[in-house]
């Protein structure tokens, strides 16, 4: 079997809210992610997607917080998941015109995630403020 594409993705929050687009399809609510290139690192390669696919532009917070596989065109991907502290947010982006754009609770954002695997993640990240939400 050929090896796996290696991917990165954000998870973009700015205010307790994390930020996700749709699919091209439109189909799906999802984090920034893609293709990590020749001489790019996952972190780099993180914060790119974010702009290309969101308008937005920041910093990575610390090392991955984790890893998923998923399967698509009957190809592996491994996908690297980084933190990002989103600093600006711009009115069009490279990807403007085929993605939306909406920041959302940290709950709305595991009701849409789709891979269980980052759903785990991103419920982990925020466990304290699910936990501080569920107390209110």
């Amino acid at each position: 079997m050929a090896r796996a594409i290696r991917q990165a993705a954000a998870i973009p929050i700015r205010d307790g809210m994390i930020c996700m687009v749709t699919s091209r399809s439109k189909l799906r609510w999802v984090l920034p992610k893609g293709r990590i290139e020749i001489r790019q690192t996952a972190s780099e390669a993180a914060l790119v997607e974010a702009w290309e696919e969101a308008g937005l532009l920041g910093t990575i917070q610390g090392d991955s917080v984790g890893s998923y596989h998923y399967e698509k065109y009957n190809r592996d991907h491994h996908v690297l998941v980084f933190v990002m502290k989103v600093l600006n947010e711009r009115a069009e982006w490279p990807e403007f015109s085929e993605r939306e754009r909406q920041w959302v609770s940290v709950e709305e954002a595991i009701r849409r995630i789709e891979e269980p695997d980052l759903k785990d993640i991103v419920r982990t990240i925020f466990r304290d403020e699910l936990t501080q939400a569920a107390a209110e």
